[in-house]
């Protein structure tokens, strides 16, 4: 686009329709009348069709349609929005299900019609005014809740840039999305609020955070944790098992609201995920967990631009529950569907492409869908925060491939799932070599902050463990374990308890699924300790074999025999395991 286009100024009044010159695929050429700026939207031909504004050069404005076009011929009418792609944000968005544009699915029947838009409809929530007529309210002060609209409170806030005094204040009662509940400064303020979902909502500052989101996995909390606010690519080939992972993140992380954006993924994988979600208990409330989830499914038979929007509609909603003080997780399956649409959209477009036919701003964009995580002192002074975790799908399993490199490059940490691990069926199947988090020396002040100052040095020392009995698997593929050292076998033993003991861990046990931090914490310790027992008896003159020979099969199943809080259980296996090592000196 031109800077001239860039700097035009849009006429007050709302632009008027404009002719439709030329449809190939999604994309829709118009003429241009004046008052139309870049992603403004547009409602295209007699059906109303979605479209975004993506180039303007001389008369000709060029479109890109989020639905279908068939039908649409030149000659027929668009009408520019006179504003960007926006959705509209409430309390239905908790439990339900809805398509890239924030449409809900669950009563569209089998097929979301083209030109379809969200209705209102006819559902009220309890609203509860925690203002008085005639204060003074600040942007994104909280003017009133909604506690029915799931396990989480939706609170209505003043929207940002208003602020003034409270001159209306509805009283508690039943109201729909639309409905005003205040009016501030001489702006109404309704229930649900319409945002665009390329424009970040403001923050009154980023801030650090020293907490890590708990994910209940032991290989993530011990060795790669995430901060909250902070931001996760999970890159991994086909059956590494990556669905399997953001579903268990989802159901025992400790966030307030999971949103979970499946983009471009097969229909039958988002419709196994709705399942599940909705089977699922909630550990935190006893109820379903897909009450406090919200569920954007675009999936690969869907408009191609649609599905390049949803990871922009996925944040918003991220946002919007943020701005209330809640802590969110923003799951993205998969960031390689949605860098694909807009590889195609580059290719109709013209654009000059770059790596693997990618655009030349592939960067660029995953740069800003990340920059977006954050975690933040909203406009009202609460703390909240936005976690974003995003699946990569690499093609192939290359790693090197762009998608997957230049994400590596933005985000603050990166569990790679390794093939080998999931053939060898070892769940999670995290790399510990080929994974890291940057998040890690903030969160150890966190961890002595919260009275665990030994956290560091256990997973120094796990890592340790684990990075010494790799250098040595070549050596034992070769010769032998036998061949080798008393100690060094020690070292490929202390390897496989970390391994099978610690970092395997079952999704489908009820004991094991779910591992809390003190249980973690013992099981590191209690395997540590046994390891350490094993090099003093070597140290000693016994033999490496009669250790190897011990039964090792108490403290390998731990983790499931014991509860998931159950550190005592944890540490009484270590003890009698100890013991009986302890024997085999005399």
């Amino acid at each position: 686009m031109t800077e001239a286009a860039e700097t035009r100024r849009r006429p007050t009044g709302r632009p008027s329709a404009s002719r439709i010159l030329r449809v190939t695929g999604p994309l829709v050429e118009m003429e241009y009348t004046g008052g139309i700026a870049m992603y403004d939207l547009v409602a295209i031909g007699p059906a109303g069709l979605p479209g975004e504004v993506v180039a303007i050069s001389g008369d000709v404005v060029t479109v890109q349609a989020y639905e279908y076009t068939g039908g649409i011929a030149p000659g027929q009418t668009a009408l520019p929005q006179g504003r960007p792609l926006s959705v509209r944000l409430g309390p239905e968005l908790l439990g339900g299900i809805f398509d890239g544009l924030l449409r809900p699915l669950a009563d569209a029947g089998d097929w979301l019609l083209p030109g379809a838009r969200a209705a209102a409809g006819e559902r009220t929530w309890s609203f509860s005014p925690l203002v008085a007529q005639g204060e003074q309210v600040a942007e994104g002060q909280v003017l009133g809740e909604i506690r029915d609209a799931g396990p989480v409170p939706v609170k209505v806030l003043v929207p940002p840039g208003c602020r003034g005094t409270a001159e209306e204040i509805a009283v508690a009662g039943r109201y729909a999305r639309d409905a005003a509940v205040a009016v501030v400064g001489g702006t109404e303020v309704t229930v649900g609020a319409v945002w665009p979902v390329r424009r970040p909502r403001p923050v009154r500052e980023r801030v650090d955070s020293h907490d890590a989101l708990s994910t209940g996995q032991r290989v993530i909390d011990l060795l790669f944790p995430v901060a909250r606010g902070s931001t996760v690519a999970v890159p991994g080939g086909f059956g590494t098992g990556k669905t399997v992972l953001l579903q268990q993140i989802a159901k025992w992380c400790d966030a307030d609201v999971i949103v979970y954006v499946g983009c471009g993924e097969r229909g039958n994988e988002m419709a196994d995920v709705i399942t599940e979600l909705s089977e699922l208990q909630d550990p935190r409330t006893g109820g379903r967990l897909a009450d406090r989830t919200v569920t954007i499914a675009n999936t690969s038979n869907m408009p191609m631009m649609a599905r390049e929007a949803s990871v922009h509609t996925g944040m918003t909603v991220g946002e919007y529950f943020r701005d209330m003080g809640l802590d969110v997780v923003v799951i993205a399956d998969s960031t390689s569907r949605w860098a694909e649409a807009l590889r195609e959209f580059a290719s109709r477009t013209g654009a000059l492409p770059a790596e693997e036919g990618y655009p030349a701003g592939l960067a660029s964009a995953i740069a800003a869908f990340y920059e977006r995580a954050s975690a933040a002192t909203t406009l009202g002074g609460d703390r909240g925060s936005v976690t974003v975790i995003g699946a990569v799908s690499p093609p192939g399993g290359d790693m090197t491939e762009p998608v997957t490199s230049h994400t590596e490059r933005f985000v603050r940490c990166l569990w790679t799932l390794d093939r080998d691990l999931a053939y060898a069926r070892h769940y999670p199947a995290v790399s510990w070599a080929g994974s890291f988090s940057r998040d890690v020396p903030v969160l150890a002040a966190g961890h002595r902050a919260g009275g665990d100052p030994a956290w560091a040095r256990r997973r120094e020392r796990v890592g340790a463990v684990l990075a010494e009995a790799d250098r040595l698997a070549d050596l034992v593929d070769l010769i032998g374990v036998a061949a080798l050292p008393a100690r060094e076998r020690i070292s490929v033993l202390a390897g496989r308890l970390v391994r099978e003991g610690l970092l395997q861990q079952s999704a489908l046990s009820e004991r094991d699924a779910y591992c809390a931090p003190e249980k973690t914490a013992a099981l590191a310790d209690a395997v540590l300790a046994v390891a350490d027992r094993c090099r003093e008896l070597v140290d000693s003159d016994v033999p490496a074999s009669s250790v190897e020979e011990i039964d090792f099969g108490p403290l390998l199943r731990a983790r499931e025999n014991t509860g998931l809080h159950d550190s005592a259980g944890v540490a009484a296996c270590r003890d009698a395991m100890l013991a009986r090592l302890e024997e085999m000196r005399s």
